[in-house]
């Protein structure tokens, strides 16, 4: 039993649920969708035109990141990912909106965006202004994550959850730029040298778009 799921190398979210579903030890299918493309078979999937779409082995075809994380947390609730107390798990939630949100908007879409996604997507050239913006955004943002991580184990509390994979999952596809500052943000660099150590997460440091190499330091464990 095999999910399918399709998706963008350098999407956030899209690695966002390769990573859920590589900690909770489901098998599962990459498609890679080029949805620029319009494809006729994937707009019944998702009618929106947009990734991640993951297709259950029943058939069932559940589009977009949050909705995937709260399908798979009901039907495969082991390991949980949402921590075990009340707060923690509004905590996780909390963190969850937080990076598919404002550090999506404000950084991702404004570095990714700008520098891989509008290439493919044939949208012009990157706004110069927009990555400079971008660029002071993830120092905001970052110095949140190493607050974090200075006061807990993990994002959220004591163990690992949705917080942690939607962040590392952001930051990887802007790490993958090399535009995420990690030597000004010592604890940070520590979580994520953690979670990048994870087997779930090795496949995602094989990724490559067409045209763009990585960062020197992208695959390396120990950066």
């Amino acid at each position: 039993m095999t999910f399918a799921l399709y998706h963008l190398p350098l999407s956030a979210s899209c690695r966002f649920v390769r990573l859920l579903l590589a900690e909770k030890r489901l098998p599962f299918d990459l498609h890679d969708e080029k949805v620029w493309e319009g494809r006729e078979e994937f707009l019944a999937l998702s009618p929106a035109g947009e990734v991640p779409v993951l297709v259950e082995p029943g058939g069932l075809a559940v589009t977009g990141a949050w909705v995937i994380s709260e399908i798979l947390e009901e039907t495969h609730p082991e390991p949980t990912l949402l921590g075990t107390g009340r707060a923690e798990r509004v905590e996780a939630r909390r963190l969850l909106a937080w990076f598919e949100g404002p550090f999506a908007r404000e950084v991702t879409d404004l570095l990714v965006g700008e520098k891989v996604m509008k290439r493919l997507f044939g949208h012009g050239q990157p706004d110069s202004e927009a990555i400079r913006i971008g660029l002071g955004c993830m120092r905001d943002h970052l110095a949140y994550v190493d607050a974090l991580a200075e006061r807990r184990r993990w994002l959220a509390g004591d163990r690992l959850t949705v917080a942690d994979l939607a962040a590392a999952a952001h930051l990887s596809a802007v790490d993958y730029l090399g535009n995420v500052p990690w030597a000004d943000f010592e604890e940070a660099r520590l979580w994520y040298a953690r979670i990048k150590s994870r087997p779930g997460f090795r496949p995602l440091l094989t990724d490559r778009v067409p045209g763009l190499l990585p960062a020197a330091h992208y695959e390396n464990l120990d950066f």
